[in-house]
């Protein structure tokens, strides 16, 4: 962060010094009670007087607090600065607004239901070629990590790429405002986080948040190939738009996709001319992914031919349909980050083609946060299973059962072991797993139970 005196920050909060020195520098504005817990010269925005917490004050001495309000035994309190303020709320998106002003360097802000993560990990990873950058860490995008990714940026940032989720309308219009993006992105939009949005038309439109969220002039990235992207409406974006795909007409095109040793291979065609790519990780998605992160860094200022040597040494993060050779020879594909219809059909794609001719098994728990649409999405689930095929399921959860006996019903042609108790699950892929098996795990991330048994037969 850059630092800031106290007399500094009054001036840009319109704040009232009540205790302290002036001259207090401050280098680092905490949200609330996070994991920087040693960390002093800090500044502390107040926001509910019911989280007021004395020793979480004490423990950071010498820091400043901005208060709105009036506390007791704050006077007796050495080292503490005390900074008041007609609103906290209003004052801390002052000093937001003023601090993101300061720097004029390119800011992409990424969403989608699928490979944002991996899309920005892709971005960051060959912009640190050459620059400094700041990004969100893995896909750690809460709504309260906003302002300590914001204060990442300093004097010697380049450029800065941020995760934007949708846990709920108004989530990527809020992350915008902090983060004033220069490059937005939808890397597609499936079905998720339903039990907020309600709707899937609600879902449609928070993604597409990212629109009005982009700074005058802006770069808008878009995924040809994705039919509800297209039902956004771009009529009052004055920006550029550049489009991105695999299937159809695209600024950003990949062709001759082949699967190669660790990865995928294709020809990106585009404006500059044709260019050899290879991207660690299988699957057309991981190419989408790919293609998404070269539209960016082009417009950033890195040529192709810079970004294909780069793209070549990512490394493919942990259990997004991560392989590996694990428990008795078995194949594992780890696909645990997270479970929908849209990273479904991608991970039976990759087992299709991993497997080559070997025993398919998949393992499924249920989709979470699909509110009133759970029912109807399984039965997708069920439906995009039966295309792709499989020879044994192995089920964990009601909905997971019932997508399973919907790829029966459609006609699919396997076995199908439905489970209440992981025990159960784990005592029979001991009996199955062979060096003739290959095996998707497909969970919900947050399912902690099926990150360990993953992990188990990967090992």
């Amino acid at each position: 962060m850059k630092a800031f005196s106290i007399s500094e920050i009054r001036q840009i909060i319109d704040g009232e010094l009540l205790q302290g020195p002036d001259n207090l520098v401050i280098d680092y504005i905490p949200y609330y009670k996070n994991i920087r817990k040693h960390k002093r010269n800090v500044l502390i925005f107040i926001q509910k007087k019911f989280k007021f917490d004395l020793n979480y004050i004490k423990s950071r001495l010498p820091c400043a607090i901005v208060i709105d309000d009036s506390y007791d035994k704050l006077t007796s309190i050495q080292g503490l600065t005390v900074i008041k303020v007609t609103n906290v709320k209003s004052a801390l998106w002052k000093f937001v607004h003023y601090y993101r002003q300061l720097f004029t360097i390119p800011v992409v802000a990424i969403t989608g239901t699928c490979g944002k993560t991996t899309t920005k990990e892709m971005i960051a990873h060959i912009l640190r070629g050459n620059k400094i950058v700041q990004s969100t860490v893995n896909s750690a995008n809460s709504r309260l990590a906003h302002l300590h990714y914001l204060i990442g940026i300093n004097e010697h940032t380049d450029a800065a790429v941020f995760e934007t989720a949708v846990g709920m309308p108004g989530d990527v219009r809020n992350a915008c405002r902090y983060f004033k993006p220069t490059i937005g992105i939808i890397t597609n939009i499936g079905a998720c986080h339903l039990n907020a949005c309600k709707t899937i038309d609600a879902y449609v439109k928070a993604k597409g948040e990212m629109v009005d969220g982009l700074s005058d002039g802006g770069v808008l990235i878009l995924n040809a190939d994705d039919e509800k992207t297209k039902s956004i409406s771009l009529v009052n974006f004055k920006g550029k738009i550049v489009y991105f795909g695999i299937k159809n007409s695209a600024d950003f095109r990949a062709i001759d996709i082949q699967y190669s040793e660790g990865g995928m291979s294709f020809t990106l065609k585009c404006k500059h001319g044709t260019y050899p790519m290879f991207i660690p990780g299988y699957g057309d998605h991981q190419v989408a992914n790919a293609l998404a992160a070269l539209a960016a860094v082009n417009e950033i200022g890195i040529t192709m031919n810079q970004a294909a040597k780069r793209l070549q040494s990512f490394k493919n993060l942990g259990r997004h349909l991560e392989i590996v050779t694990g428990y008795n020879g078995a194949t594992i594909i780890d696909d645990t980050w997270n479970f929908n219809t849209t990273s479904l059909e991608a991970g039976m794609k990759v087992l299709n083609h991993v497997a080559n001719g070997k025993q398919r098994v998949a393992l499924f728990t249920d989709m979470a946060s699909l509110g009133d649409y759970s029912i109807q999405l399984h039965k997708e689930a069920g439906e995009i299973v039966n295309k792709y095929g499989v020879d044994t399921i192995i089920t964990v959860g009601n909905r997971a059962k019932e997508m399973a006996n919907y790829a029966l019903e459609l006609g699919l042609n396997c076995t199908v072991h439905s489970f209440t108790d992981y025990n159960q699950v784990y005592t029979l892929l001991k009996e199955i797993l062979d060096e003739n098996s290959t095996i998707l795990i497909k969970s919900f991330g947050n399912n902690t139970t099926i990150i360990k048994l993953a992990t188990f037969f990967k090992n």
